[in-house]
């Protein structure tokens, strides 16, 4: 006697499938290939693996209730064992997608690069890097962490790093750097180089062949996110970054104030005329609430970071409050998403780093016009 759930087939599961979209990229999961090894048993049982495109998925559980829902309603079917996964992919892994000039490199082992910029000093730019590049660990993710500030490299002592960079010899590339590890973190920064309270007084061509060396002589090893720290303003290492390597996508930092809003609007035009999507906007100290007191205190003046996305139509992905266990975290070495990962801050980061692996996740699947990418120098 024939088996009565054998009419389930694989076709038909996948036809189902079909009608589930990904929120964000407005496709169904069986084109964009994030549905694998599907199999459909005897007891009418089907498994299969959803693979996504970040592990810092916000939307994993609505994912995943869509497909059991879709892979149910197929006649014959009696179960649904689904394995969550995730695939990082590169907006540069076919070539066509890339917005840098041809000639940069990509780092080996990394999918993409992340510029985390202020064009302005003091609006707690490293904090946010810092504290993202934790968070998207957290996640899941495999990340980096380059602290490209190389007048102000303080990411080893915000991160708690006290082992210094292993150096090896590699066939190819000649001596190289082992960044060591923490919170689930790489990490290379001048302030491993330099001693303690040592200036540095160099010229562009130095910068340029320190940020070269942090990209293509660093071991990162395999990772989804590089975090790059940058320094403040739109000078030499800006351009050295954009020129050398393929930048996915950079994220500004600002503070509600006019005064720090106009440097950010210099830093935006710079990504915007190197062809380096902008992906959002980060408010910091945004508010402060005092102790026993729910009410926010907009310290810098209210809703800037709002005003700056509108005026370049893009997203205001945080508004961060002034907490002092922000600050003690940096000084500890332990950011606050590790320090006090229930407080109301700590989970705004872990949004904030949702929110961009979504951004990169957009960016990747997005079609770029080659005509539009320019050489750097050209404007």
């Amino acid at each position: 006697m024939a088996n009565f759930y054998s009419a389930v087939s694989s076709d038909s599961v996948l036809n189902a499938l079909r009608t589930v979209m990904d929120p964000d990229l407005k496709r169904d999961l069986v084109s964009l290939n994030m549905i694998r090894d599907l199999a459909v048993r005897d007891d009418g049982t089907v498994s299969l693996r959803v693979v996504l495109t970040t592990p810092a998925c916000p939307l994993k559980a609505k994912i995943e209730a869509d497909v059991r829902a879709a892979v149910s309603s197929v006649p014959g079917v009696k179960g649904v064992e689904i394995k969550m996964d995730a695939e990082v992919r590169s907006r540069n892994a076919s070539g066509s997608q890339s917005v840098n000039p041809p000639t940069a490199n990509t780092i080996a082992g990394v999918t993409n690069i992340i510029a985390v910029s202020s064009g302005k000093g003091g609006v707690g730019k490293s904090t946010v890097a810092v504290n993202l590049a934790t968070a998207l660990a957290l996640e899941g993710a495999r990340v980096g962490l380059m602290d490209a500030d190389i007048y102000g490299p303080n990411v080893p002592t915000m991160m708690g790093v006290t082992e210094q960079p292993k150096i090896i010899n590699d066939e190819k590339r000649g001596e190289i750097f082992v960044p060591p590890t923490s919170h689930g973190v790489k990490v290379m920064s001048m302030g491993f180089l330099v001693q303690n309270d040592q200036p540095l007084v160099w010229r562009g061509p130095m910068l340029h062949s320190v940020v070269n060396q942090f990209c293509h002589k660093v071991d990162w090893g395999r990772l989804d996110y590089l975090v790059v720290n940058m320094p403040p303003g739109t000078g030499d290492v800006q351009l050295s970054l954009a020129q050398l390597v393929p930048v996915t996508g950079a994220v500004l930092v600002s503070t509600p104030q006019e005064v720090s809003m106009q440097d950010v609007r210099k830093a935006y035009h710079m990504f915007d005329k190197v062809r380096i999507p902008i992906m959002g906007i980060v408010e910091n100290m945004s508010y402060f609430k005092c102790d026993g007191c729910d009410k926010k205190h907009h310290l810098f003046g209210s809703d800037g970071g709002k005003t700056l996305a509108r005026k370049f139509d893009t997203e205001l992905l945080a508004q961060l409050p002034i907490v002092t266990a922000v600050r003690e975290g940096g000084d500890e070495g332990r950011p606050i998403v590790i320090r006090e990962p229930g407080s109301e801050v700590a989970q705004a980061f872990r949004a904030l780093a949702q929110k961009i692996a979504q951004k990169v996740s957009i960016l990747a699947h997005a079609q770029i016009d080659p005509s539009q990418i320019v050489q750097i120098g050209r404007f």
